[in-house]
């Protein structure tokens, strides 16, 4: 099969989040095993395992996927804001 770019976007991530992305959806919605996803998106497998550890913990903490860029504050976009301190 020719390389097409356009595919090959996708199975060959550039940047790290898009690469943890690929990896974890490739588990979580494609039903591929960890090992797999480990080794397709080039992980050891020890790992993988604490990314999709640390992706299910904050889902179920309801906060976003430890995946996006951190903001100025330090938080995650969308994630739980403190409350000011008071003077």
């Amino acid at each position: 099969m020719a390389e097409d770019p356009v595919r090959d976007f996708f199975r060959r991530p550039s940047c790290v989040a898009q690469r943890q992305y690929e990896a974890l959806r490739c588990v979580f919605l494609d039903g591929g095993s960890q090992k797999q996803a480990a080794q397709r998106f080039g992980y050891s497998y020890a790992a993988f395992r604490q990314l999709v550890h640390n992706f299910r913990r904050s889902g179920r903490a309801g906060e976003p996927p430890p995946l996006l860029p951190r903001n100025a504050e330090g938080g995650r976009p969308g994630g739980r804001r403190r409350p000011p301190a008071s003077p």
